[in-house]
């Protein structure tokens, strides 16, 4: 054995000078006792050597990779450590076209290290690769492949050895690793297999693992737990790095990729549940990829969703909380025509968590094999849409905002179209109804974009008004909330909710800004429905305290708002009307309603003569109001609103002067420069199928459009004053006023009962006077043209042009087609 030693020794003395140099140079690098170090001084002629001959190498790498095998073999890993330092410095040095060939050599002495069982070793070869990764190649690789590195420094991010120290070192050098195959392969278009779901299957959910360190469960290994807190946050730390460098580098068709596996590692370890580790990954992932590529995220968590519609509720909830983060981050980038497909996907979980609820299964049915459903939790997931809904659409721009909340009402059973068939009946409808009608109530009242609440009032007006004219309570209370808020351009609602009936109005610090163009048009056009509608909502046996004051604040912002002279005494019509509501006995209201009545009509008297601001219009209310304090309290809302109502037990003696007088109110206002002839119509509202004004209503505007005719007003004008006319007029006589009631009465009742040919032959007369006046006016406007056929000769001799109306024109069978 000895002779053989000395034999190869001799031989290899003897022809070591005749092997190649660069075999010679890599040789003298190693020291002769593996304590020591790289020999520098020969390391630094092996780099000059391979800059000067770089086509040597290829031979180079090949036989340091051949050297290295045997170290690792030998188990000589001081060896190791050495070949792999003179690796890196040759590969940090050279920049020549060869380098493909020396970096294959490279890799594999990368990889025989990372396949050994040693975690100095993988942790010695991951910074080597680390510092590969850094380099930016000038050549492109058509061959080479990194699968392998991805399956091995996935691999060593799940560590759980059970010294912490070495799982910690691990993990980092694992997370570094992909971090670097990541850095390496997406810059090179021809690595962009990087991207498959076979490597995003490994890279993501290892990325996932490491940044839940931070939240230890008893999911995680022993080791971990032990890790101390400054090695937990700096592993995500690292982790989150990492991931956001992924992400940032996803390009458009790749983003799919990417989320996928993060989806189904959320629901292979049930992160969805609690949301805390859910949310903050998608926040990453919202804050990190591309602004242009958020509706992507959002379209894949909305299909996710759906496919886990028959989960349970609580992952459900999940998942649409992490939905309302996310897309509230992309809402103020571009989410585009995502926005309506995530309102309508929530509403679809909505009708199907009501479906679930109250059928108590997943499948509609109870049967052996059916799932049994929580309503507990079903309730909570209602309430997580709920606040999705309104959340999300409050981060919209104002534009969107409106479009969604015409969507939104759009989706509420009974308003535009039927009701889907479901299998949870009328009940399930009603709650869908108060859901929907609950986000709506969110949504508007942050929403005070001015000029485009009143360009689309009246598209919110009808349905709403429709819904507020359901039996139900609730529904009633939140169409009425959703209608003040649309109206309340200047943020008045919260000092008008309060029914008072305070002398002074000031304290209140109410905004009122005068009417405009357009809210006049808006007023003309749907005041007679606001008010039918008003009246008909007072007459609601199951109204409560809030559905009055809602009343109230309605005609408080109608008189702020949009009040001009003509609304403000159709105004104090229907108030006086609502006062002869609650003193008739035709009407089954009980006695908190009737009382109720009487005190909103006392607060918003109160009110309205302050903002008029007639002083004899004040006085009176006031005085009214002051004999209420004394003898009927429970006629103001002092009295009525209040924990504990004392409530006489009939309303017989509700007369005189604790009343506010119709008579009395058009002679103020009429000292005031009001037209108190509309006063004196009363208002008399009809609910119909169509919702349209009611037969007592138009007769109040024809009424009103005849005595204010242009005819009428000249013999106002011209008519004669004398001392018995103005004696008429300041005494009066009670033979005129009965005869007046009776004329009316008259008028109303011909127009009520008289057949449909007698109505028209009385409004015969008044149209082809209209109609004369019309042609009147366009012959006076009408400029002769000049004729088609040239001028005409007078009997003179003189030329003249023939007047011909346009409309007659006469034009030659040239100008036809």
């Amino acid at each position: 054995m000895l002779l053989q030693r000395i034999i190869s020794f001799l031989i290899g003395d003897c022809c070591g000078a005749l092997s190649p140099l660069y075999k010679r140079l890599v040789d003298n690098i190693f020291p002769a006792n593996q304590k020591n170090g790289l020999v520098k001084a020969n390391m630094e002629k092996l780099t000059f050597y391979a800059l000067s001959v770089p086509e040597e190498l290829d031979c180079i790498g090949a036989y340091l990779s051949k050297r290295m095998s045997k170290d690792v073999a030998r188990q000589r890993y001081r060896y190791v450590c050495i070949a792999m330092e003179a690796l890196d410095q040759l590969l940090m040095a050279c920049r020549s076209q060869s380098i493909n060939l020396f970096v294959e050599s490279f890799l594999k002495m990368v990889r025989e290290v990372l396949e050994s069982d040693k975690p100095s070793l993988q942790i010695l070869g991951t910074n080597s690769f680390v510092k590969f990764a850094n380099i930016q190649e000038d050549n492109p690789s058509y061959h080479r492949c990194y699968h392998f590195f991805v399956s091995r420094f996935s691999d060593m991010c799940h560590s759980s050895d059970e010294d912490p120290d070495i799982c910690f070192k691990i993990r980092m050098a694992g997370i570094k690793g992909l971090n670097g195959v990541v850095r390496k392969t997406v810059n090179d278009d021809l690595q962009a297999n990087i991207w498959d779901p076979e490597l995003m299957d490994k890279i993501v959910p290892s990325l996932l693992f490491n940044l839940q360190s931070g939240e230890c469960t008893q999911n995680h290994s022993p080791s971990l737990l032990r890790m101390s807190e400054k090695e937990k946050s700096g592993l995500v730390e690292l982790t989150e790095c990492c991931f956001r460098e992924l992400l940032r580098r996803a390009a458009y068709g790749k983003i799919k990729n990417v989320i996928t596996p993060v989806l189904m590692h959320l629901d292979n370890h049930s992160l969805w549940e609690g949301t805390t580790f859910a949310v903050h990954c998608f926040k990453i992932i919202m804050y990190s990829i591309r602004s242009q590529h958020s509706h992507l995220v959002i379209q894949q968590l909305l299909g996710h969703l759906a496919a886990n519609s028959k989960n349970s509720a609580t992952v459900r909830a999940g998942i649409i909380e992490v939905l309302l983060e996310a897309a509230a981050i992309a809402a103020s980038c571009s989410v585009g025509l995502t926005v309506l497909e995530i309102f309508n996907t929530l509403v679809q979980q909505l009708h199907l968590s009501v479906d679930y609820e109250l059928t108590g299964s997943y499948d509609g049915s109870i049967n052996i094999g059916s799932e049994i459903t929580n309503a507990h939790e079903e309730r909570q997931l209602q309430e997580a849409v709920i606040r999705t809904i309104s959340s999300f659409a409050n981060t919209l721009p104002a534009y969107q905002r409106s479009e969604v909340m015409l969507f939104i009402m759009g989706k509420i059973p009974g308003i535009h179209t039927a009701v889907p068939s479901t299998g949870s009946g009328p009940e399930g409808t009603r709650m869908i109804q108060v859901m929907l009608l609950k986000s709506l109530v969110q949504v508007t009242a942050s929403f005070h974009t001015t000029n485009m609440l009143k360009t689309q009032l009246s598209s919110y007006l009808e349905p709403l008004l429709s819904v507020s004219l359901t039996k139900d309570p609730e529904v009633q209370l939140l169409a009425l909330q959703i209608l003040i808020s649309l109206m309340d351009w200047h943020d008045n609602r919260s000092k008008l909710l309060s029914m008072s009936s305070i002398l002074d109005i000031s304290v209140l610090k109410i905004k009122v800004v005068k009417c405009s163009r357009q809210d006049n048009l808006f007023m003309k056009g749907h005041g007679q429905m606001l008010y039918q509608h008003i009246y008909l909502a007072c007459k609601e046996q199951s109204n409560g305290r809030q559905h009055y004051e809602n009343l109230f604040a309605l005609f408080a912002i109608l008189s702020v708002e949009l009040a001009n002279p003509e609304v403000v005494l159709d105004l104090v019509r229907l108030t006086v009307a609502l006062q002869d509501l609650a003193l008739s006995t035709d009407e089954d209201l009980p006695i908190y309603n009737r009382c109720a009545i009487h005190s909103l009509t006392a607060a918003y008297f109160n009110l309205i003569c302050q903002l008029t601001t007639i002083p004899a219009f004040c006085k009176y209310i006031h005085k009214v109001i002051k004999v209420r304090q004394v003898n009927s309290p429970h006629l103001l809302p002092e009295g009525v609103f209040t924990d504990n109502p004392k409530l006489p037990a009939s309303l017989e003696n509700v007369e005189g002067d604790v009343l506010f007088l119709q008579s009395k109110i058009s002679e103020v206002l009429g000292g005031g420069g009001y037209n108190t002839e509309r006063l004196s119509i009363p208002f008399i509202p009809q609910y119909t199928d169509d919702d349209h004004l009611s037969i007592g209503e138009t007769v109040s505007q024809v009424e009103l459009q005849s005595r204010n005719s242009p005819e009428k007003e000249e013999r106002r004008v011209t008519e004669e004053i004398t001392f018995k006319a103005l004696k008429n007029v300041i005494v009066g006589s009670v033979d005129m006023e009965e005869q007046d009631r009776e004329w009316r009465r008259q008028v109303m009742e011909k127009f009520q009962k008289a057949p449909f040919k007698e109505i028209a032959a009385h409004c015969g007369p008044r149209a082809t006077q209209l109609h004369r006046r019309l042609n009147q006016i366009l012959e006076i406007t009408i400029r002769p043209p000049p004729s088609p056929a040239g001028t005409m000769l007078s009997s003179h001799g003189q030329s003249q042009r023939s007047s011909v109306p346009i409309y007659d024109m006469t034009f030659p069978d040239l100008f036809l087609y």
